[in-house]
């Protein structure tokens, strides 16, 4: 939970560097939280709750997207090819899935080499 809390402090900070952990377990508490929240708007017969939440979550989510690219070497208007269909969804998964560089780059230190939370 705490990376999923770092991340919601960090709400529309775009640069610097995120490794994949802090990525990865924000996306995965994201994804529990929007089925929780979907389930309750279903039985409560709206889509109050999971769109409050959703457009809520829109900027961290892009920022910490950003900060993956980073960490990977790559601009953060890597973000963009997500709109492209189906591609673009499959090249931000690899990106995402590929490992940081292991050196200082331009976008900041390499942030495995920082205390853990």
């Amino acid at each position: 939970m705490n990376w999923y809390l770092e991340v919601l402090k960090k709400y529309v900070v775009f640069n610097g560097r995120a490794r994949r952990k802090e990525f990865w377990m924000f996306e995965l508490i994201n994804v529990i939280i929007s089925i929780v929240l979907t389930v309750v708007d279903l039985s409560l017969d709206m889509q109050l709750l999971s769109t409050i939440y959703s457009l809520g979550i829109f900027l961290p989510s892009l920022a910490v997207t950003v900060r993956r690219l980073h960490d990977t070497g790559r601009s953060g208007w890597w973000v963009l090819i997500g709109l492209v269909p189906l591609v673009g969804f499959i090249v931000l998964l690899i990106f995402a899935c590929t490992e940081g560089d292991q050196h200082e780059n331009e976008h900041g230190p390499n942030p495995k080499l920082a205390p853990a939370y």
